[in-house]
């Protein structure tokens, strides 16, 4: 309860500094504002504390942290944007899908029972994952180069974001069955024992599946987290290296492929490549875009300390600001020691996933959460990566930051399962009398 009062006190105070240095004054709102989000996460507090009473203390205060702040920098964001490019606010859209999807969380530490009960649903699980996968690319709408969204009437939501769960617990459930199988080893190769051939089908058609969502969605960001979720569990479930060096050549040598012959894709790496040529003239045709090039603009300007909240110009950056882009706020307005901030309640919060494998007692619930805290590292590597110019932009939103209601319910139903699954890892061993009645227990006593 005391780290989740520092979580609301510290987006609160952030909430009534952007005010301070965009209008001069403290927010009107700020009261009703701190209220809310006290309240919401009293009411978090009180439900994991009944249903999970032994969940990881750290990870519902870090998330709660982690989405204040993504509301504060929209905040901070939506009063630049309408200054200069006369747009909607966003903030209270992601107010609400925060609200939503912390409640969906809350709903799923309440209502479900255990854990495990997910494994029965394993293949129900990978047939809607490919179902989501594979619909941008037939149903799903053009946004800014890729396929990645589905639109039903006004409402449109990116099933991505939901696919790396069901493939979590999908591969969880699988390896849980087979990882015995494909820990046999196979040729010698070069020093490395390969999988054999049996064994090398279920990577092969991941590593086909995943080159077919880059090639039809040209999503880069979605087919590297999928394709990398599985050889992270592939390797904790067999302790195999060469599953990983070969999932990590497939990988490599198919992107490479697929880069060189699809337009969209190859502008991504040209643009990585030479993010200031998009100031030359004439401009290379491949290079559509100067949000590469902004982005090192503003991390430059903020320094190490950076220029303070509501004194940056990320809104240069137009609407990717309030995606992917968002963390150039962050190393514009609170520099690079806020970047650093950033990053480890990132880290902290994925290292309490994974000791929340190490510490299950059941090997699905190993498998799941080292499953589920894999793909949220992924997906902030891959994000902050492409924004940093360490990899090419990849467009996926940076969890409980980056504007989107399909990115913030799906952290969400992600931070339940971890809660879920820390709670009955930590939970005291009931001893050998446990499952007995009465009757039994004075048996054994007497």
């Amino acid at each position: 309860m005391t780290m989740l009062g520092f979580a609301v006190l510290l987006t609160v105070l952030g909430y009534a500094s952007v005010g301070l240095a965009t209008d001069g004054h403290v927010p009107e709102a700020l009261p009703g504002y701190a209220l809310g989000l006290s309240a919401a996460a009293a009411v978090a507090h009180a439900v994991v504390r009944w249903f999970a009473p032994y969940a990881d203390p750290l990870i519902l205060p870090i998330a709660i942290g982690l989405s204040g702040l993504g509301l504060v920098l929209i905040h901070r964001l939506d009063i630049s944007y309408a200054l200069r490019w006369h747009s909607e606010p966003f903030e209270r859209n992601q107010l609400m899908w925060s609200g939503i999807g912390l409640a969906v969380c809350l709903g799923i530490v309440a209502l479900l029972k255990d854990h495990r009960l997910l494994q029965r649903y394993t293949y129900i699980m990978v047939f809607a994952a490919l179902v989501l996968l594979m619909a941008p690319a037939f149903f799903g709408a053009d946004a800014y180069g890729a396929k990645r969204w589905i639109k039903l009437g006004a409402l449109s939501f990116q099933p991505g974001e939901f696919v790396k769960i069901a493939i979590a617990v999908f591969f969880a459930g699988y390896l849980t069955v087979h990882k015995d199988a494909l820990a046999l080893a196979g040729r010698r190769v070069m020093g490395f024992q390969l999988p054999r051939g049996r064994q090398f089908g279920p990577i092969a058609g991941v590593w086909v599946l995943s080159l077919l969502v880059l090639i039809f969605e040209r999503d880069l960001g979605t087919s590297l987290i999928f394709f990398g979720l599985f050889v992270i569990m592939l390797y904790v479930a067999t302790e195999r290296t060469s599953w990983v060096l070969t999932g990590l050549l497939m990988f490599v040598v198919g992107a490479v492929v697929v880069a060189s012959f699809e337009p969209h894709v190859h502008g991504r790496v040209a643009a990585w490549l030479h993010p200031m040529d998009y100031y030359k003239v004439p401009r290379p045709p491949e290079i559509v875009s100067d949000q590469a090039a902004q982005a090192l603009f503003s991390f430059g300007s903020g320094g190490v300390l950076g220029t303070g909240l509501g004194r940056g110009h990320s809104d240069l950056i137009k609407f990717a600001g309030r995606s992917d882009f968002i963390l150039t706020t962050v190393g514009e307005e609170l520099g690079l020691v806020g970047m650093m901030a950033l990053f480890l309640l990132f880290a902290l919060l994925i290292e309490r996933g994974l000791r929340t494998a190490l510490d299950a007692r059941d090997p699905f619930g190993k498998l799941l959460a080292t499953g589920l805290s894999g793909a949220l590292a992924l997906q902030v590597f891959v994000v902050s990566g492409g924004v940093m110019g360490l990899i090419p932009l990849t467009g996926k939103a940076l969890p409980f930051l980056a504007s989107g209601g399909s990115s913030q319910v799906a952290t969400w139903i992600l931070i339940a399962l971890l809660l879920k699954i820390s709670d009955s890892a930590r939970r005291p061993d009931p001893g050998p009398a446990a499952g007995l009645d009465e009757q039994a227990t004075q048996l054994i006593r007497h």
